[in-house]
């Protein structure tokens, strides 16, 4: 395989596409997380910013076809994406930048293992500590 080809599993998941209200407020949040995640830019179009990871890639869309503008985590639908985000420290880290980034903590006394962040426009992530 070539620079940046990994070998493709059955059943991978190819890409995860999020239509957002807000692509430029969605650019900033996302991308700094992305960033620091370890994702790359990959593509970018005047209604659309995609990440890879591997052979993943993540694309965050405003698209014209949208039909309203708020996203509600807890509606039928996406909930939240998880990531792994490393050690302890890594996502300690994470925690403490992301307001600064427009990311806002969720259940900060709940889940020893994992971080919720939300974004000011109602995404969910997961952080998700590696261990071992």
């Amino acid at each position: 395989m070539g620079a940046g080809r990994e070998a493709l599993t059955t059943g991978g998941l190819h890409h995860v596409e999020v239509w957002v209200p807000d692509l430029g407020q969605a650019r900033r949040t996302w991308g700094w997380l992305l960033g620091e995640l370890g994702w790359t830019p990959y593509q970018d179009w005047p209604a659309g910013r995609s990440w890879r990871h591997g052979p993943t890639y993540l694309v965050l869309e405003e698209s014209p076809a949208l039909t309203g503008r708020v996203h509600d985590r807890l509606a039928p639908g996406l909930n939240h994406l998880a990531f792994h985000a490393g050690p302890p420290a890594a996502v300690d880290r994470l925690v403490a930048a992301a307001p600064e980034h427009g990311w806002t903590l969720l259940f900060p006394d709940r889940h020893p293992h994992a971080a919720y962040l939300t974004d000011n426009q109602g995404y969910e992530v997961e952080l998700v500590v590696s261990v071992g």
